[in-house]
């Protein structure tokens, strides 16, 4: 194997964060670890049972990265409180964002949680929500957004943030560029939110901008179609979106990455979502299902990366971020 194929093998590897099954170091993962260079993992309720448990298996995904000559993994999870919390007891168990009122409230919730992902050797988590569900009770957010206006959102938020980077944990903002006014849930449908962008810059916009400026580590993209942006293309494989509006009007320089492909709100095949991403500068596609679609992609990245210049220089940039955050939460 000479240099500039193993180079594109991990550069194509570092694009992705993967999801897979079991509780500890099996074939299968050996496999994303080993063969597809993975550049994460996520772990589900699927993959814990007890803090020992978790705790050796991300030291033993840990260890085979390095046995395997690669950069560190971001090992990731959900953890944002409330009903969407893959740490159960005995972990802090929070009611979620809706119950957070005061930036005590914020700065606890996130030292705590922080404190409990670092001793199982999580480093990375995809939280805050900071979509504005407002006074809408028929939100899809509404039991995982924090109440009120969206600077009091944004104040919330970036508290939370703040609080995860200052001890170690990347925090990743979510659902970007905000899906509190939908209804539907995209895991089973594609919602569409027919907004202009004068209109979302002074509402739903404003707690990421706020990220943006606190030097949140990831921006998190929705599976939700804003046609007065992109009329082709959901937010997480929109060059609009995460190209046009997220880098070069807001100038996020951070790490740009999809929700999961997997979802029913994404209705292509999972090569033309990667010809997307690839497109738009998304700097990792999460797949959080062990199935075809993972080797798919990964193939599909290095062919893109191997056929196509410009999508080759936009994916150094992105293997650039990646590796950069990577140094600075991770040591390397």
């Amino acid at each position: 194997m000479n240099w500039n194929e193993a180079t594109q093998m991990e550069t194509a590897g570092q694009r992705l964060m993967l999801g897979f099954d079991g509780i500890d170091l099996n074939d299968d993962l050996r496999h994303l670890i080993r063969d597809l260079r993975a550049g994460g993992l996520i772990l589900f309720k699927r993959n814990i049972e007890t803090p020992d448990q978790v705790k050796v298996l991300c030291e033993s995904c840990r260890d085979y990265a390095k046995a395997c000559g690669l950069p560190p993994l971001f090992i990731a999870v959900d953890q944002e409180g409330g009903t969407v919390a893959r740490l159960r007891e005995p972990f802090t168990v929070f009611k979620g964002n809706p119950y957070i009122e005061t930036l005590e409230d914020a700065r606890h919730f996130a030292a705590v949680t922080a404190r409990e992902l670092k001793s199982i050797g999580v480093n990375m988590n995809f939280a805050p929500v900071l979509d504005v569900a407002g006074d809408n009770k028929d939100s899809i957010m509404k039991d995982r957004a924090f109440k009120g206006t969206p600077e009091r959102v944004a104040v919330l938020g970036t508290e939370i943030i703040r609080t995860f980077q200052n001890n170690g944990i990347l925090a990743v903002a979510k659902h970007f560029p905000g899906i509190g006014r939908t209804v539907k849930d995209s895991h089973f449908f594609l919602p569409v939110l027919d907004m202009e962008l004068p209109a979302l810059e002074t509402s739903d916009l404003i707690p990421f901008m706020a990220a943006k400026d606190e030097g949140v580590s990831g921006i998190m993209l929705s599976h939700i179609l804003y046609p007065r942006l992109d009329e082709n293309w959901p937010a997480s494989l929109s060059p609009s979106i995460a190209g046009n509006l997220l880098r070069d009007r807001m100038g996020y320089e951070g790490l740009v990455m999809t929700d999961d492909l997997d979802m029913k709100a994404v209705q292509k095949d999972i090569e033309t979502c990667i010809g997307q991403i690839l497109a738009s500068g998304i700097d990792m596609a999460l797949i959080c299902h062990q199935g075809p679609n993972i080797d798919k992609a990964y193939d599909e990245i290095r062919r893109l990366l191997r056929e196509d210049e410009t999508l080759s220089a936009l994916g150094k940039k992105s293997v650039e971020r990646i590796l950069r955050a990577k140094r600075q939460y991770l040591g390397s």
